[in-house]
């Protein structure tokens, strides 16, 4: 039987059995509503704030700042929406936003896939309202200069909205010195539930709400509060403020082996993103003239998860737009393979990944016709 190793951490994580445990009592005995006034309502309510007092701890902050929402994606259109809802009109800076009666500036990456502040400072206008950009690419991985941006959007009095979903409880993050005014993180990514995620509001961030319907989150997000999941996602960034630093050094050195022994044994291969300004356990890697898609089917074979780099459309098998974005060849790009580590990955899973990939890739190019002949 193969060893199950799962390298798709950047994608979901399991449970931590701490979050699993403090949840459990809300799915039962504690299942009140937390806007009902009588004394079931009041305990959930009360396991609702601490989770959010959890949150605000680890962040330095005060818990009127954070905003309960479902999800990532909810919170970052909930935090630049939100902000240009606010405003009604004005420009956008990005890199992947589209938002009717806005105009938007979409900021170009280097061969690292890194945004360059003189950038940002550059595509500044008088009617600028948000910047908005990603803490660490998924893909790669590579750590975005969110301190340098910061001191140019604080300068410029322009809100800086950080899709924090990759680095929040990854890598430290200084809301203070960062000049970060909006924050996204999600419970999913950090060993907690999915279904919960939070948005970080500074407190004087001008926001409009996106949802309605009631009372709930300071008029900020409308809608009865998963409960269970907010308990989730407090235990479980308690549980990385415990465990960051050591686990970040763990995963690099495991992220460093696992690159290291594929580049050693495998021709015409790449290490995507920056390396050395990258989420510790990101190791996104190029194979030339293979389809990634060939290689995923075939680590799963063995039981090694990992995820693509390419994505099949109606049947047409595209490259990443990100490693086009950086500039990243044809040949190169459509053979992307991301490998995420995390709390329970082992060296001995690195390595049996490597003993696995080696092979496969070999076997891969005599088979096909892309890889075939070429030099």
């Amino acid at each position: 039987m193969n060893r199950r190793v799962y390298l798709d951490h950047n994608a979901s994580t399991p449970v931590h059995p701490e979050v699993l445990q403090a949840m459990l009592p809300y799915f039962s005995e504690r299942f009140g509503n937390p806007s009902s006034v009588h004394g079931f309502g009041r305990e959930a309510r009360d396991g609702m704030e601490a989770a959010r007092e959890q949150i605000a701890a680890f962040l330095k902050v005060s818990k009127d700042e954070i905003v309960i929402t479902s999800g990532g994606t909810e919170s970052d259109n909930l935090g630049i929406k939100g902000v240009a809802a606010a405003r009604r009109s004005g420009h956008i800076i990005t890199s992947q936003i589209e938002q009717e009666g806005f105009t938007a500036t979409y900021l170009p990456v280097d061969g690292h896939g890194m945004v360059s502040p003189d950038d940002v400072r550059a595509a500044l206008r008088p009617d600028t309202i948000v910047v908005s950009l990603m803490g660490a690419n998924s893909e790669v991985g590579t750590l975005q200069p969110i301190r340098e941006i910061g001191r140019i959007t604080r300068e410029a009095g322009v809100p800086l909205h950080v899709d924090g979903v990759q680095t929040f409880g990854k890598v430290p993050i200084d809301l203070e010195t960062s000049g970060i005014d909006l924050l996204s993180f999600s419970g999913h990514k950090i060993y907690g539930p999915k279904g919960v995620a939070g948005l970080y509001i500074r407190k004087g961030t001008k926001m409009a709400s996106i949802q309605h319907g009631g009372e709930h989150e300071r008029r900020r997000r409308a809608g009865t509060e998963n409960v269970a999941g907010i308990v989730g996602l407090g235990k479980a960034v308690e549980v990385r403020a415990r465990e960051m630093g050591e686990e970040a050094t763990r995963l690099t050195a495991l992220r460093d082996r696992l690159w290291d022994g594929v580049q050693a044994r495998v021709e015409e291969v790449r290490l995507n993103g920056h390396p050395t300004q990258r989420l510790p356990g990101t190791c996104n890697m190029c194979f030339r003239n293979v389809e990634s898609e060939s290689i995923v089917l075939g680590l799963d074979l063995k039981g090694i998860g990992v995820s693509a780099g390419s994505a099949c459309t109606s049947g047409n098998v595209e490259p990443s737009y990100v490693l086009v974005a950086m500039g990243i060849p044809l040949d190169w790009a459509m053979g992307s393979v991301r490998s995420s580590l995390g709390h329970a990955t082992s060296a001995e899973d690195i390595d049996y990944v490597i003993e696995s990939i080696v092979p496969l890739v070999a076997k891969l190019r005599t088979q096909s016709p892309v890889g075939a002949g070429r030099p």
